[in-house]
């Protein structure tokens, strides 16, 4: 459910906008908007760091990886707009700007802090739980933060809109199953019906030499 809702989310996808400066994503990140967005996430991660995580952090894998997943977010916002100061620099556009540094560091800070927590998720759950989350809230969380800042939904149609929304839904729910089976045993029907044999009954069966008779 996860991998179908992803693919059908890349495929209805909009296309993206070309950018001619580092100016131009600053203004985009200043709206009024994108900054409600900036302030929830943050707020949303001072909360998991300080309350969540000493209480249920090792308990409950949605802790690590939902701060991950938030401060990912933001760190590929910085990352685009890095990458369009170093294209156009080096096209002969000089973007070193203090908005350009000010991207830099917030990559820095949000990377530092991501790679942080998900070592700690890693090192607290299984990697085949905390993998397939991670990679759906960060990929949720990002097309959302990519959606408010570049507002790629204007010249979308309502057909597109809607089937970007449907795989959401079907890719929360993916995630949903992930968290709920992740402790299930597998079912007596997968052990087979035979019982493992008493010890002396194995004891009869071996003999000095390390042979069964």
């Amino acid at each position: 459910m996860c991998i179908t809702g992803s693919i059908i989310i890349v495929m209805h996808a909009p296309q993206e906008q070309p950018i001619s400066s580092v100016q131009e994503i600053w203004n985009m990140a200043t709206q009024l908007a994108f900054l409600v967005y900036v302030g929830s996430v943050i707020v949303l991660v001072f909360i998991l760091v300080f309350y969540f995580a000493p209480q249920c952090g090792h308990s409950n894998v949605l802790v690590f990886t939902g701060i991950c997943s938030l401060i990912g977010s933001l760190s590929v916002m910085s990352v685009k707009a890095l990458g369009t100061s170093l294209k156009l620099t080096i096209e002969g556009k000089n973007q070193l700007i203090p908005e350009t540094w000010f991207f830099m560091v917030v990559v820095a800070t949000c990377v530092i802090t991501q790679m942080n927590y998900l070592n700690k998720a890693l090192d607290t759950f299984n990697t085949a739980i905390v993998s397939p989350i991670y990679y759906v809230l960060f990929t949720s969380l990002t097309i959302l933060a990519s959606v408010i800042m570049f507002k790629e939904w204007d010249d979308q149609s309502a057909g597109s809109i809607v089937s970007e929304l449907c795989a959401f839904v079907i890719v929360l729910s993916g995630t949903i199953l992930l968290h709920l089976t992740k402790d299930f045993d597998r079912s007596p029907s997968f052990r087979g019906n035979c019982t493992p044999l008493s010890p002396t009954l194995a004891t009869r069966l071996w003999n000095g030499n390390g042979d069964f008779v």
